[in-house]
């Protein structure tokens, strides 16, 4: 039997090529990719979602206006987050007004609990806990189901029907998010306004007229209006980014789940930080 020539054998008994060794350049290279794997994609993730937001709010204005989804969006995101964001609000005034009464004792001016509740609740803790609360219920809602129309190709049907899916499925939501947030962070006001009334007079014996008061003194409408801005800048956030992780999902199951996490979690984090940059962009201007 002739033997096969040297270099010619293929399968499991060739011999295996020669591996060269890893050069310090190559190491550099390799360590450069891992240290600017993570801006990158930080980067990538912004841009797809600021891409997907120009998007739909070019699609806002063009026919046909789809009236019917818009309701429903809304009737998701806000009037079935109603019975949470009271519960939620009422017992966050309730705990905030019982720590204020505590700490303000100390020093006799248990007074101005109304006024610091007031001014607490419409600068910072409604329009914070109001959109964490949308993104956690509506949110995660959202990303879940337009992942699973992007597992089920029924997205790539709606573009086969001529049907552009950012306008069908994105713009009502992202305009129904912008609308509904700060109208659940009216309710929030109210309803923590009425907890810590509750708790501040009725359990803690402050007087009722200083603590109206003394909220009606402190508390301006430039307060309600700085709560109310940022609810609808988060709104119109936590919107954009649930629906871009459904709008992307992939992988299949697991990838709606990965994507469902990603929208709640940079949800979360994209509101604190814009919390902070509307908090000084509203001050500067207030102040000038």
């Amino acid at each position: 039997m002739a033997e096969t020539p040297g270099g010619l054998m293929s399968g499991p008994d060739a011999s295996p090529e020669p591996t060269h060794p890893q050069t310090t350049w190559d190491k550099v290279v390799e360590l450069n990719d891992k240290l600017w794997a993570v801006p990158t994609a930080g980067v990538e993730a912004v841009g797809m979602h600021v891409m997907l937001f120009v998007s739909a709010l070019r699609w806002l204005f063009k026919r046909p206006f789809r009236v019917a989804v818009l309701v429903e969006a809304m009737d998701y995101i806000g009037v079935q987050s109603i019975l949470i964001v009271a519960m939620i609000g009422l017992f966050v005034g309730m705990v905030f007004s019982l720590q204020l009464v505590s700490a303000l004792r100390t020093f006799g001016t248990e007074g101005f609990v109304g006024a610091t509740l007031g001014i607490a609740v419409t600068r910072e803790l409604a329009p914070v806990f109001t959109s964490i609360v949308v993104a956690a219920r509506a949110g995660a809602g959202m990303a879940t189901e337009l992942g699973s129309m992007r597992i089920t190709e029924q997205i790539d049907a709606l573009s086969t029907l001529a049907v552009n899916p950012v306008q069908y499925l994105v713009t009502p939501r992202v305009l129904a998010g912008t609308i509904m947030v700060p109208l659940m962070a009216i309710l929030f006001i109210i309803m923590a306004m009425a907890g810590g009334y509750g708790v501040a007079v009725w359990l803690e014996h402050v007087d009722p007229g200083v603590f109206m008061e003394n909220a009606r003194w402190l508390v301006d409408t430039k307060d309600v209006i700085q709560g109310l801005t940022k609810a609808t800048v988060f709104g119109c956030a936590l919107t954009v980014i649930s629906c871009a992780q459904g709008f992307n999902a992939s992988g299949g199951a697991k990838g709606v789940g990965i994507g469902t996490t990603r929208a709640v979690v940079g949800s979360f984090v994209t509101i604190l930080i814009l919390d902070y940059f509307l908090t000084d962009i509203i001050l500067v201007i207030q102040h000038k």
